[in-house]
């Protein structure tokens, strides 16, 4: 058998969107996971996943945690002695890969989106480029979840042996079955995410509260965690019933269910696992048009697209959607599943892992 290592920031990320490669995995291999919380841990132990806690400071800057993060991930391969490892994020991509350059050892990448870091110029972009160069030289291959990340890497000179291009984590199309169209008394927007400003949550309350005065049954349900101070904004609104507000939720296929369309107004994405699991679930999206979302819908076809970080943008698309006959918004969600099952199902994108990693192993 051989040893797979994986390094992710997220247990729920890597058990929510990835759990079909590493069950995959588990039939041939030993799969060792580092993660920094519990999350989802119990449920990869029971699979027989081996679970290793190492911190990670996903947002921050600070070097000295990075640099105990590279010497974390340096004592875990020198005591699993991995055949390959498998990083998902920037942090794990980089100090995970640098470690395995040291050691020798086969990884591949993945980029699951060029983040705030990278994209917001400055010293901090030269720093990040300068880490993903040396990082990712030696990478067996590294997997990209839109050709604009991809094309972007490649003019920065960020390379390894080979890149291939897969369509974001896929979607589960058992998981997130097509269910009915909601009646037209049930007009409930859903956001699913961290309630975060680069994830379009100020366009999002601004445009909620414009549509609410035009449409009073209208309601905005905002699933996932803060983390950033929207708490008494939140709140507030909920008082004057333009949004609901809960908590992150393990299952949210019952909230894809009676939404009448979901909302990604995202400012940058590596492939939006909302808008895909939305679409499979027979849901129009009105998402940003950006890389990452847009190959995920079709412009009047599957939902609606808008500029991002423009608030009247969304209002207007919000404004569509609702002059649209309750027909063509149910047609949109069987156009958007359809969508998904030509081009979208997460096997293929598990079998593109399992070609790379057993051709190393």
């Amino acid at each position: 058998m051989g040893k797979v290592l994986i390094l992710a920031n997220s247990a729920s990320g890597l058990y929510d969107f990835r759990n079909e490669l590493v069950l995959a995995l588990l039939q041939e291999n030993e799969v060792y996971v580092s993660l920094p919380d519990e999350e989802k841990a119990p449920e990869l132990a029971r699979e027989g996943c081996k679970v290793f806690h190492t911190e990670i400071d996903r947002r921050g800057v600070n070097p000295v945690r990075d640099l105990r993060l590279l010497a974390d991930y340096f004592r875990l391969m020198r005591q699993v002695k991995p055949d390959v490892v498998l990083t998902y994020t920037i942090k794990p991509n980089i100090y995970g890969n640098l470690c395995c350059r040291l050691l020798r050892i086969p990884y591949l990448a993945n980029i699951t989106g060029l983040g705030s870091a990278f994209e917001n110029g400055g010293l901090v972009q030269k720093i990040v480029v300068l880490l993903y160069k040396s990082a990712l030289k030696k990478a067996q291959c590294i997997f990209f979840q839109n050709k604009t990340n991809q094309e972007i890497f490649a003019q920065y000179g960020i390379r390894g042996k080979k890149t291939r291009l897969v369509p974001g984590s896929g979607v589960n199309l058992d998981r997130h079955a097509c269910k009915e169209y909601p009646a037209p008394s049930d007009m409930v927007f859903l956001y699913v995410g961290r309630l975060m400003r680069e994830k379009g949550v100020e366009e999002l309350l601004y445009a909620a509260e414009k549509l609410h005065k035009e449409y009073p049954s209208v309601v905005f349900e905002l699933v996932g965690s803060y983390e950033e101070d929207y708490k008494a904004r939140i709140e507030a609104y909920e008082k004057q019933n333009i949004v609901r507000h809960i908590s992150y939720q393990k299952d949210i296929a019952p909230f894809y269910q009676r939404a009448c369309a979901v909302l990604m107004p995202s400012y940058h994405e590596g492939m939006s696992n909302v808008v895909l699991e939305a679409a499979a679930s027979g849901r129009p999206v009105l998402a940003s048009q950006i890389p990452g979302c847009e190959e995920g819908f079709e412009d009047g076809v599957t939902g609606f697209g808008f500029a991002p970080r423009d608030r009247e943008a969304l209002l207007q698309a919000l404004r569509r959607f609702m002059a649209l006959s309750y027909e063509k918004r149910a047609q949109m969600g069987k156009n958007a599943r359809a969508k998904m099952e030509r081009e979208f199902d997460r096997r293929q994108v598990v079998q593109a892992y399992m070609d790379e990693i057993q051709k190393i192993i």
